[in-house]
């Protein structure tokens, strides 16, 4: 694996294995990497022949008050994961390398629509400098493929709609989310919680089971949401949002509506836990 840090000696690599004809997958993450983040370069390597990783903590996607001086920086460990998981090359450039007029007068990407609500609403300005960095990545890398987790369901469609509506030539592949064996999603920010928080997120994702079992049961949409909501108050709890939204598009639910996604992001202590589920309605 090959660590690169500056846009020309990027470039360069990626003319060469152009040349060579190989089929390019990236992989954009934000480094403090776990076995989620792995599973992303595992199907790359799957479906491509050199996989780009980058490692680029983005202060756009980070509003007033959120943990970016805190955001953990482990280029170290992270190298050494991503070798052992089949990365080819590692871009791990600095914020003054790919920002150098810095951010103030920036050109921003904004992606209407589907970044609204959920994460949109509570973290303004996120998917936008999703949105900016993807597609100056995009940019940068020209991959065939790029591989993203569903964990971050919005982000996923907000990239999805950002490559339709740009006509960017690049496969987006969404990857399963990879759980603790409790069943909590892993994250970055799971790092934060102390061990009595740790023991009870994963009440995160069975709130999140039952209430796509009751919905899958026929129950109606807008009492199970209250039911889980309450759920999660109980357990310590402090719900941002849990909503049901169209699969395809993050549309609100019409009478036609079956396959859907069940979303939530909730607090439990200072640390914001993220989590969905698809489900199918009943006719």
């Amino acid at each position: 694996m090959r660590t690169l840090h500056e846009i020309d000696a990027l470039r360069q690599a990626l003319n060469e294995a152009r040349h060579r004809g190989k089929r390019i997958a990236l992989v954009p993450t934000m480094g403090n990497l776990h076995a989620g983040h792995l599973a992303l370069v595992t199907a790359a390597r799957a479906q491509a022949d050199l996989v780009v990783v980058t490692v680029f903590v983005n202060p756009l996607q980070f509003g007033l008050g959120e943990d970016l001086d805190a955001y953990p920086r482990t280029l170290a460990e992270d190298q050494a994961g991503l070798e052992n998981a089949g990365c080819d090359l590692l871009f791990a450039p600095s914020t003054a390398t790919l920002y150098p007029r810095g951010l103030d007068s920036l050109t921003r990407v904004s992606v209407p629509g589907v970044s609204e609500g959920l994460c949109g609403a509570s973290r303004p300005g996120h998917f936008d400098g999703v949105a900016t960095v993807v597609t100056l990545l995009f940019n940068l890398v020209q991959p065939d493929i790029a591989c993203f987790g569903e964990k971050d369901y919005q982000q996923l469609a907000v990239i999805r709609q950002l490559v339709a509506d740009l006509h960017f030539p690049v496969r987006i592949v969404g990857v399963p989310i990879v759980r603790a064996e409790d069943g909590l999603a892993l994250s970055s920010r799971n790092g934060y919680l102390d061990a009595e928080q740790r023991a009870r997120a994963p009440a995160l994702y069975r709130t999140l089971q039952a209430l796509k079992v009751a919905l899958e049961q026929g129950a109606p949409v807008a009492q199970s949401i209250g039911a889980a909501l309450e759920q999660l108050r109980e357990r310590g709890f402090i719900p941002d949002y849990l909503e049901v939204r169209r699969a395809g598009d993050l549309g609100p639910l019409l009478d036609s509506s079956r396959e859907v996604v069940i979303l939530a992001a909730a607090k439990l202590g200072p640390t914001r836990l993220i989590d969905n589920l698809t489900a199918r309605l009943p006719r």
